[in-house]
């Protein structure tokens, strides 16, 4: 017999809108400018507890563009990165710096950053969900093979591909993922 990788679960995170709140301008989200407005969404913290003591890895998966638009610098966003690395259960953060037109493979709603931290984690995505409050999330959970989890904030975008599931705050995907567990039946190792 063949040694066996028993493949993990995770539950990947969008940045703006699910770990930290946005700041909506005419209708569209846009992310903090810097450390010191970062502010976190309404009961993440023991949400992500929740789940990373239920066994999951979590994973932040964030597109970036503004490094690459030059509005943000790259050391602006990877001290919002530490900054939450250090104060939630987050294993991992991935982060696209490109803009829409650079074509490349990581940028949401292309599935890169996913499938990444799939091979460098040895996670089942097939078992894993993404969670996100744009059309690219979903799009990107949808072409990873996740569960997808839509947090629907009503901005002015349309939704291009279905979620599996709708809720209208970050804290109420606790039940559901805990619920996908229970009904395959699976411990929490």
């Amino acid at each position: 017999m063949g040694v066996h990788k028993i493949e993990r679960r995770a539950v990947f995170l969008d940045r703006d809108g699910i770990i930290n709140r946005s700041i909506v301008r005419d209708g569209l989200p846009y992310p903090p400018a810097s450390a010191s407005e970062l502010e976190f969404t309404p009961g993440i913290e023991n949400t992500l507890r929740t789940l990373k003591e239920a066994g999951w890895f979590l994973v932040i998966v964030t597109n970036q563009p503004d490094v690459a638009r030059g509005t943000a610098t790259r050391e602006s966003v990877e001290e919002i990165h530490s900054l939450i690395r250090h104060q939630l259960p987050v294993d991992a953060v991935y982060a696209c710096y490109h803009d829409s037109g650079e074509g490349c493979e990581c940028r949401k709603p292309r599935p890169g950053m996913l499938l990444t931290a799939a091979r460098e984690m040895n996670l089942d995505l097939s078992r894993s969900f993404m969670v996100g409050d744009r059309w690219r999330d979903v799009d990107a959970g949808n072409a990873a093979g996740c569960h997808t989890i839509f947090v629907d904030y009503g901005y002015t975008e349309e939704l291009k591909s279905r979620p599996d599931y709708v809720i209208d705050a970050p804290q109420k995907m606790t039940d559901i993922i805990l619920q996908q567990k229970e009904e395959k039946g699976e411990s929490n190792s």
